[in-house]
């Protein structure tokens, strides 16, 4: 006789709602928005995925940081496209001098016989130029001596690298830049950026020897330490990335600091009288009595296009700094 068949449990039937219809089954919507809305949570299971932005979408935020991208990209393009924009050689001197704007010349011609508006497209280069060079060869400076000066804290190298930062902080800069140029045998863009780099790194590698001193106990400098990394490797591939923000800011202040030097040196007659810049321009101007003769716009247009420049890179400075204070992102946001 075959044995009986013992049946399976059946699991238990799931209660009914009333009415026999089952609800439709909610699915998980992902969204990438940053905010829910009340809307949102009261229809349906939201999940919110938050990534952070990006760096160039921080500085965009900013609208004054906005302005000074706009401002700064004619610049760049007007030194770009200097020889397009003018009919005229910056170097021209064949015309008659003191002419009133027409089309022939749309601001103008000085005393001298430029024509005022090529002048002033041209003198874009050598200002872009000071900016950028001058600018890198000063924040190199101030990471090499920062960096290492703050990593190494109370050693013989800190000793020597901040006496040497606090020597370069007390002396003056402008008599000092005066004194190099005119004991040069040549004068020129080079001489501009050397000038520039050697007396205006001290303030930013104090602030990034400041910063580093509180960055070099963190975790992962004390794993790369363990791992066998050396001093160098630790200050240039584990701790300066994390400074990005500010060595960024240092650039854009040793930049507009070399626009400002070059266009003074230049207007006390110690820039290079065969290149053309808004500093030669100035000079020339108040050499020759701009104001007196009515050519006001030989003096004027010069100094706006120093202060509009340098006025781009400050409002660009509003969005690096973004980068490193969330505080400044939410008060944007207000």
């Amino acid at each position: 006789m075959a044995p009986e068949e013992t049946p399976l449990p059946q699991p238990a039937a799931m209660p009914q709602p009333a009415g026999g219809v089952l609800p439709d089954r909610t699915e998980p919507v992902r969204t990438f928005r940053r905010r829910v809305t009340e809307a949102d949570a009261s229809t349906k299971e939201v999940v919110a995925v938050v990534r952070p932005p990006r760096w160039y979408q921080v500085i965009w935020s900013s609208r004054k940081a906005r302005v000074g991208i706009v401002m700064l990209a004619a610049f760049a393009l007007m030194a770009i496209l200097a020889d397009v924009l003018t009919p005229y050689s910056p170097t021209d001197a064949s015309f008659a001098p003191s002419q009133d704007p027409s089309w022939a010349h749309w601001m103008g011609t000085n005393t001298l016989g430029y024509d005022i508006g090529t002048q002033l497209v041209h003198g874009t280069r050598l200002s872009f130029a000071i900016g950028v060079l001058g600018g890198l060869a000063t924040i190199a400076i101030a990471i090499v001596v920062g960096l290492l000066a703050g990593y190494r804290e109370g050693s013989a190298l800190d000793d020597v690298l901040s006496f040497a930062t606090n020597l370069a902080l007390v002396i003056p800069v402008l008599p000092l830049m005066m004194v190099i140029v005119a004991y040069s045998e040549t004068r020129g863009l080079a001489l501009l950026v050397f000038v520039v780099a050697i007396t205006s790194w001290a303030g930013a590698s104090r602030e990034m020897r400041s910063l580093i001193i509180s960055m070099r106990n963190r975790d992962y400098v004390t794993a790369a330490r363990f791992g066998g990394d050396g001093m160098l490797r630790i200050v240039f591939r584990e701790i300066m990335p994390n400074m990005s923000s500010l060595i960024v800011s240092g650039f854009i202040g040793a930049a507009t600091a070399a626009i400002a030097a070059e266009a003074g040196l230049s207007f006390m007659g110690f820039g290079d009288p065969n290149t053309v810049s808004w500093g030669q321009m100035l000079a020339q101007a108040n050499a020759n009595g701009a104001l007196v003769q009515g050519l006001w716009v030989w003096l004027v247009a010069p100094g706006v296009m120093l202060a509009l420049l340098m006025t781009s890179l400050t409002f660009v400075n509003f969005g690096v700094d973004m980068l490193s204070n969330p505080h400044l992102r939410e008060e944007e946001e207000k």
